[in-house]
């Protein structure tokens, strides 16, 4: 597994959260996932699933490849 990969994805996720002045745990609850859950996925210590993706990119009202917008 590429571990700066997921350090990178999770910078992102942690932006566009903030961005829209959401809590861990609003995101969270948003997603249908702990708290906790999505603080890993900002430290890249987990690996989301596709449908994960999507409910998040649609959570934080943007395009699913936005998340992914950055410099490996």
């Amino acid at each position: 597994m590429n571990t700066k990969f997921l350090e990178k994805f999770g910078q992102s996720l942690k932006k566009y959260r903030l961005e829209n002045h959401y809590t861990q745990e609003f995101l969270a609850e948003k997603v249908g996932v702990h708290a906790t859950y999505i603080g890993k996925l900002e430290r890249g210590k987990n690996n989301p699933s596709i449908l994960l993706l999507y409910k998040i990119s649609k959570a934080l009202k943007i395009d699913l490849s936005e998340l992914f917008n950055f410099e490996e």
